[in-house]
């Protein structure tokens, strides 16, 4: 899986040139066109906060004619948490890679057509394929991202996860289980998405021990907490910090991918269970991996992509695939660390962080 990341990276600097076509009525400069017949039609979409491009959904409505009714989650455990009490209307929803394991285990997405999807070849090989979906029977890649520090260059620098846990002055976490656990089982040297409840009630203890500058829980919105100077660091996702560069146009926020490991996800669209449209679904899905509109994706949310024809085709940003807080030099990837799916020890997971938020107090 190391070699994933790495490969993409080199990709990178080997793109050729291609010159998008101009659409008319759209933001975003595409050649895809929507089938016919989904004039009037409703798609509803489940995602991440700031994960999605400035013009992504109100150009797919006007390219094919429809409406979209868009939501967002904050963690993987709340997407899969609210469908298990039944879908209630979403069509696709954008789990990570551990998470579509779980849901295709409890059926809770349905397998895709890929030949509904001709844009699925724009796929970088090595993104295909992958060990939580070996066929794409459920899911294709859409971005891909690293958990790390944000802070304010200001007043510390981050090497490692330590300088965060023994830092005087206010932190926040982020709201996510697996990601604060992945943290402290690395550090302590353990498999990030160990099953072991030994481990994992040593690395509940790292945790607690290590909360005392703790002053927020934040969800999928740290940095703004940053931005506010409520904080001078955020344990953070890597796109959310560069937006916040790209907003403040200074240098004073900093991303770190510390010493001890390297968080890495692959966000995927699915299929949901019980959709009211899956026909429109994937054709959504296929609007999404145009090299135009995946391009302007990532350009806008700073998260590092898995379509190699965007690369190749130059819609990505320059700026953007020369900053390795993006996209992570070979040398900061040394321990990469991907986000397994742990089984019967979801529950244990979730226990430990109802544990720790009550203890805590943040």
């Amino acid at each position: 899986m190391r070699k994933l990341i790495q490969i993409l990276f080199l990709m990178v600097f080997t793109a050729v040139i291609s010159v998008p076509v101009i659409a008319q009525e759209t933001a975003i400069e595409t050649e895809w066109t929507c089938p016919e017949g989904y004039a009037g039609q409703t798609l509803n979409v489940f995602n991440w906060a700031t994960y999605i491009g400035e013009d992504t959904i109100s150009d797919f409505e006007i390219l094919c004619d429809v409406t979209v009714n868009y939501d967002i989650f904050d963690t993987n455990e709340s997407l899969i948490a609210r469908l298990r009490q039944g879908n209630p209307g979403y069509d696709v929803a954008f789990p990570n890679d551990y998470a579509v394991v779980i849901m295709g285990r409890e059926e809770l997405i349905q397998p895709i057509d890929l030949d509904n999807i001709p844009n699925f070849e724009n796929v970088a090989e090595n993104f295909k394929g992958l060990s939580f979906d070996p066929e794409n029977e459920y899911s294709v890649p859409y971005l891909w991202g690293t958990t790390g520090v944000g802070y304010n260059a200001e007043k510390v620098e981050i090497t490692s996860y330590m300088d965060v846990f023994d830092y005087d002055g206010p932190v926040a976490w982020i709201d996510d289980v697996r990601a604060m656990m992945a943290i402290a089982l690395g550090v302590l040297g353990y498999n990030p998405s160990s099953q072991d409840p030994v481990e994992l009630e040593e690395a509940k203890n790292f945790l607690l021990e290590h909360s005392q500058n703790v002053v927020a829980i934040a969800d999928d919105d740290g940095q703004a907490l940053l931005e506010r100077g409520e904080i001078d660091i955020v344990v953070e996702y890597n796109g959310d910090l560069y937006q916040l560069q790209v907003d403040c146009e200074c240098d004073t926020f900093q991303y770190a991918v510390p010493e001890e490991l390297s968080l890495v996800d692959i966000t995927n669209l699915v299929l949901l269970t019980d959709s009211p449209n899956p026909e429109l679904a994937q054709v959504f899905m296929d609007y999404i991996l145009d090299p135009a509109v995946n391009g302007a994706i990532t350009s806008d949310t700073g998260y590092a992509t898995a379509n190699i024809a965007a690369i190749e085709g130059e819609f990505v940003d320059e700026d953007l695939l020369s900053n390795t807080s993006i996209y992570p030099d070979l040398e900061a990837m040394t321990n990469i660390a991907f986000y397994e799916e742990v089984g019967e020890a979801e529950q244990l997971y979730n226990d430990i962080w109802d544990e720790i938020l009550i203890l805590i107090g943040a």
